[in-house]
């Protein structure tokens, strides 16, 4: 499916003073939380300085102290300012996980200082389970916020007063972000980037990243493809890819078990054991799914997206779009289009 490519334009200036960046790590952290972020920045940063002007951006690192901290596959990053020495103000303040994070939280001289920088920071943000930091700081209290699945439910009992959202990629609470781990991290961080610079910077530096697609706050962790189980029988599994690929064509499954060689039943039978849902739930969920990405990445009319997809019609699309995500198409491309 080719997605219309956005008009180029160069970024809106940065402030004359540039913008500081405390990126908060400590040991165990996941590699790519903190790269994935750095890489954004530095890639705003070469856009900048190409057209002679001021880079936007200047990141600390910040560590538990200076010098090398381990992350969670052993390689060491290297800390320029241990959290002691760190002194804002800060136009961001964002925090990294890490398998010590739940520990060094509950350290009272670094939530102190968590809640004093937060305090003076225009933006204050969190990747994965940099989230408990922020939350025995305080800075959450009362506030929606998300993190890892898989920590979404210890989140949610051991803070009460947080308004926890298990399903976005990322949660924007006024100044405040949070987000899913590992790829998350590039999902926010383009965020940031287009809060400061505008989307056209944004999605020209996805591009370069190679991402199959910049995520707003609306997109889910796991996608509707990753939600479903992969076929462990080859047939079943090439029919997935075929399908991905032609969601505009005659996908019911009368059609499918023909392109099978099955009868329908027995087709039927076969794919919801080997995928773990119905041909038509399959079929349904990415064609949502691909529906999201227009609305978010081009400029296609409803109608258009709803024949794109393979939706019969603009009632179809807007049914099974509202049913599976409480929103009409309308509405979502308002929420996620500026």
């Amino acid at each position: 499916m080719a997605l219309r490519e956005p008009k180029s334009d160069l970024p809106r200036q940065p402030s004359t003073t540039g913008r500081r960046i405390a990126v908060v790590v400590y040991p165990g952290a996941p590699l790519l939380d903190v790269t994935n972020t750095l890489e954004v920045f530095a890639r705003a940063n070469q856009r900048f300085i190409a057209m002679a002007s001021r880079p936007p951006y200047a990141v600390d690192l910040v560590g538990p102290a200076k010098g090398p901290v381990a992350t969670s596959i052993g390689v060491p990053i290297v800390a320029s300012h241990g959290v002691g020495e760190a002194d804002g103000p800060y136009d961001t303040l964002l925090l990294a996980g890490g398998e010590s994070i739940h520990l060094a939280a509950r350290d009272m001289p670094l939530r102190d200082w968590i809640r004093r920088m937060a305090a003076g920071s225009r933006r204050v943000g969190a990747i994965c389970r940099g989230v408990f930091a922020l939350a025995e700081s305080g800075v959450l209290a009362g506030r929606r916020a998300t993190t890892h699945w898989a920590w979404c439910a210890e989140l949610a009992a051991r803070y009460p007063d947080i308004a926890v959202e298990p399903e976005p990629v990322f949660v924007r609470d006024g100044s405040i972000y949070t987000s899913a781990g590992v790829s998350a991290a590039l999902d926010l961080a383009l965020a940031f980037v287009e809060d400061d610079h505008g989307r056209q910077l944004a999605l020209e530096l996805a591009r370069e990243l190679v991402l199959y697609v910049q995520r707003s706050a609306g997109q889910p962790q796991i996608s509707a493809l990753l939600s479903t189980q992969l076929a462990t029988r080859s047939p079943i599994r090439a029919l997935q890819a075929w399908i991905l690929e032609n969601l505009d064509e005659d996908l019911s499954v009368p059609t499918l078990a023909r392109r099978m060689g099955m009868s329908p039943r027995n087709f039927s039978r076969v794919f919801a054991r080997e995928v773990g849902r119905t041909p038509r739930q399959f079929v349904e969920k990415v064609r949502i799914e691909a529906a999201r990405r227009l609305l978010e990445e081009t400029e296609y009319g409803i109608d258009a997206v709803a024949a794109r997809v393979g939706f019969t019609n603009t009632s179809t699309l807007r049914r099974e779009f509202s049913g599976e995500l409480g929103i009409s198409p309308r509405n979502y491309r308002r929420n996620t289009q500026h």
